[in-house]
C-alpha cells in the first residue's frame, strides 16, 4: 500500500541535551502537532527536573502525551511504550493533528517504526509468582534455574538482570514456549499508511558538552536535589524497588550519594557530567548507524 501524506508522523531524535524538546515545540506550532514522549526516563512521575521533562509552560502551550504518566516502580517495556504511542498517534490523527515523537530512547523508536515480534500477554498472577520466586531464591540461583529450563533464552540474558530473567521465566511458564522463540517470530510493523519523517539533532561535541554542563547547573538551581531526596525516600520506604528503571536516570545515584554524605557535591557533579557525556556519545553512534534520517540539524 502506498504511504499517504495525511498520516505523516514527525520524529525528533537526538542525544541528551541536544534541544529535542524545544525543536519539537517548533514543529508542533508549524504542523499543529501533539508531542508524544519517546524517552524512557521521562515516562515516570519522578525526577521531572533531572530527566529534563517539559515544564508546565511548555506542556500548556502544546499538548504533550506520555510524560510523567507512570509510577516510578512501574515496569515499562518497549512493547508497552509502543502500544501507548500507537494509541496517542491514532488519537492525534483523529483530531486532525500531527503526531510528533520526541525523545532519545532509540529502541523505543525502532519498536514503533520497525515493529516487534508478537509477544504473549502474561497474566498478573504468573508475573507475581515469578517475581516472588526470584526474590525467594536470589538472582544467582534463579538465573541458574532459568538456565536449566530455558538455556537458549538464558544465554541471551545478563545473569545479573532480574527483570529480564523474570520475564523469560513468566513467558515460559505461561506459554510453554521460550521467550527466545517468540522473539524470532516476524515483527508486526506499523500501519502501511504511516509515513515517518525523522529529524536528527546532532550537535558537535563541544556544543553538546557545554549544553550538558550548563543544563546540570540549571537543574541544581531549580531544586533537583529535592526530587532526588523524594525518590530516595520512596526507595527507603519500599515503595520503589532497587531495580526500578528510573533509578538509572543519569545523576540520581551520584546525587543520592551526596545527600547520604558519601560523596562531595563536586564528585556528584563530575560523575553526572561524565556518565551523561558517555550516554550522549552512545546515542549519537546509535542514531547514525540504526536510523534512516531525513533531516539533520547540527553536525552529522
Amino acid at each position: 500500500m502506498t504511504k499517504t501524506q495525511n498520516k505523516t508522523i514527525q520524529v525528533v531524535i537526538g542525544p541528551t541535551a541536544s534541544g529535542k524538546s524545544s525543536y519539537a515545540l517548533g514543529l508542533s506550532e508549524k504542523h499543529d502537532g501533539i508531542v508524544i514522549n519517546c524517552d524512557a526516563m521521562q515516562s515516570y512521575d519522578a525526577l521531572h527536573i533531572l530527566t529534563a521533562q517539559p515544564n508546565e509552560e511548555e506542556k500548556g502551550s502544546i499538548p504533550h502525551k506520555l510524560y510523567g504518566h507512570l509510577h516510578p516502580s512501574t515496569h515499562y517495556s518497549a512493547a508497552d511504550w509502543r502500544q501507548d504511542a500507537i494509541t496517542e498517534i491514532e488519537n492525534a490523527f483523529n483530531l486532525g493533528k500531527t503526531p510528533i515523537i520526541c525523545g532519545g530512547t532509540g529502541f523505543y523508536l525502532k519498536a514503533l517504526m520497525d515493529g516487534l515480534s508478537p509477544m504473549p500477554e502474561t497474566p498478573k498472577e504468573i508475573r507475581e509468582m515469578a517475581t516472588s520466586l526470584q526474590k525467594e531464591m536470589g538472582q544467582e540461583e534463579f538465573y541458574s534455574a532459568l538456565k536449566e529450563k530455558d538455556p537458549q533464552t538464558a544465554a541471551q540474558i545478563d545473569p545479573q538482570n532480574p527483570r529480564r530473567s523474570i520475564r523469560a521465566w513468566e513467558v515460559l511458564d505461561h506459554t510453554g514456549i521460550p521467550l527466545s522463540q517468540w522473539q524470532e517470530k516476524p515483527p508486526i510493523g506499523p500501519p502501511d499508511d504511516w509515513n515517518f519523517i525523522v529529524t536528527a539533532l546532532l550537535p558537535n561535541r563541544s556544543n553538546l558538552i557545554s549544553n550538558i554542563n550548563n543544563r546540570l547547573a540549571i537543574m541544581l538551581d531549580h531544586g533537583v536535589l529535592n526530587e532526588v531526596k523524594t525518590l530516595d525516600n520512596m526507595i527507603n520506604e519500599g515503595k520503589v524497588p532497587l531495580d526500578a528503571l528510573i533509578i538509572k536516570a543519569h545523576g540520581f545515584r551520584p546525587f543520592r550519594r551526596y545527600l547520604n554524605n558519601d560523596w562531595t557535591m563536586d564528585q556528584a557533579i563530575e560523575w553526572t557530567q561524565t556518565e551523561t557525556r558517555q550516554y550522549a556519545k552512545r546515542q549519537m553512534t546509535w542514531i547514525r548507524n540504526q536510523l534512516k534520517i531525513d533531516h539533520v540539524v547540527g553536525e552529522l
